[in-house]
């Protein structure tokens, strides 16, 4: 009997479904990496190994020759989920309860897998080198990408490219931009230290909720009067937890929240800002404080000639009039930011809406979906950066 070898597009999509079905936890994806690297290990020229527990490497040497420069590029892939209920009323949601790949990490390692196959099909056709990174740990600080940079995986790298979902473009589409795409993001923890008591009697404490709700006015302040407006991050207060009776001032309050910015040197100025604003808040009013900074990462910021090399692959994939230029830098934080810092990069956003999924829903959201119609647009994509430089 002979079986009829599926397409890459109808193979990418079933691969899709599995790891959309079995989504794993940051540093947690074994059944993923498993999953990824047995699949690898059916293509055609591939060496591949595991730099971490959970992550997996393939790189596929050209077997052809050319007489120009030959390159080392990188794609790479994230492979992790989210701590989300899913919501969607899909086939292959999630078998897991609260967890769920909310953020398109699922349809990322589908695509490269993708390409993965495709580009060993052409080895014969192709120099250099490709190296296939699907990375553990997107979505936990420090991340699975600084990780992978420490066991040398972008070593000896000339250029190395990354797509991301977006649920706000329809598929067919693609947003490029160059420079800062995404801003640095650290979150805070903040514990007012004061002396509670009856709440007849204020003037026997030292109020934490007082001294707290202080300290969030003014650190909104920081933006509108510390720091240059065009160069402004977001900082954003998300916790305040405090009291346990009507009647009653407690001892503790407990608030936090997170700094965005696309600069290094205003990431630093609104960290330290912070910190002087908490500290001279409660020595003024007689409380104590503890804070804890849980560091983020980096922008990411895409090289020039990258990108260019990247907008000539998407406008002959996609057509001009599909790649769409964004404007500003968004706010959201991705730890691609540690691969950029060593090698010219470029990470795009691949639009995967249809009207026919109804709302779109954002990233992060329990009934994030997909139009898996834009998966063969992502393999394509990959495919058409090695040609450009493997070829």
């Amino acid at each position: 009997m002979i079986t009829k070898q599926l397409s890459v597009k109808d193979e990418v999509i079933i691969w899709r479904r599995h790891l959309h079905e079995n989504p794993e936890l940051s540093f947690q994806e074994v059944q993923t990496s498993d999953f990824v690297y047995n699949l690898l290990k059916t293509f055609s020229g591939l060496e591949v190994t595991r730099p971490t527990a959970t992550s997996v490497l393939a790189v596929l040497k050209g077997g052809g020759k050319s007489s120009e420069k030959q390159f080392t590029i990188a794609f790479r892939a994230d492979m992790d989920a989210l701590p989300i209920q899913e919501e969607t009323d899909i086939e292959f949601r999630s078998k897991n309860p609260g967890v769920m790949h909310a953020c398109g990490h699922d349809a990322h390692t589908a695509m490269l897998l993708g390409a993965a196959r495709a580009l060993s099909e052409m080895r014969d056709e192709l120099s250099g080198e490709i190296r296939f990174i699907f990375q553990h740990a997107e979505e936990m600080p420090p991340g699975g990408a600084k990780e992978l940079v420490e066991k040398g995986v972008v070593g000896g790298v000339d250029y190395a490219f990354a797509l991301h979902v977006t649920p706000y473009q329809h598929s067919g589409s693609i947003c490029m931009r160059e420079g800062v795409l995404c801003a640095s993001n650290d979150d805070f923890e903040i514990k007012v230290i004061g002396f509670g008591g009856h709440a007849s009697t204020p003037e026997l404490t030292v109020d934490p909720l007082a001294v707290g709700v202080e300290i969030a006015s003014n650190i909104q302040h920081i933006v509108s009067r510390k720091l240059p407006a065009l160069h402004s991050p977001v900082i954003s207060i998300t916790q305040f937890h405090g009291g346990s009776a009507l009647n009653i001032i407690p001892d503790t309050v407990e608030l936090g929240g997170t700094i965005r910015a696309i600069d290094p040197d205003i990431r630093l100025k609104a960290k330290n800002f912070v910190n002087q604003i908490v500290k001279g808040i409660t020595e003024a009013h007689g409380a104590r404080y503890e804070i804890v900074w849980h560091e983020g990462y980096a922008s990411v910021v895409n090289d020039k000639e990258a990108v260019r090399i990247t907008r000539e692959a998407a406008e002959e994939i996609f057509g001009q009039e599909n790649v769409i230029g964004v404007e500003e830098p968004l706010f959201g934080g991705e730890d691609f930011s540690a691969i950029a810092q060593k090698v010219p990069s470029s990470m795009q956003f691949l639009g995967v809406h249809h009207e026919n999924l109804g709302e779109a829903y954002p990233l992060h959201h329990p009934k994030f979906n997909i139009d898996e119609a834009a998966l063969q647009y992502g393999v394509d994509y990959f495919v058409g950066i090695a040609n450009k430089l493997c070829k």
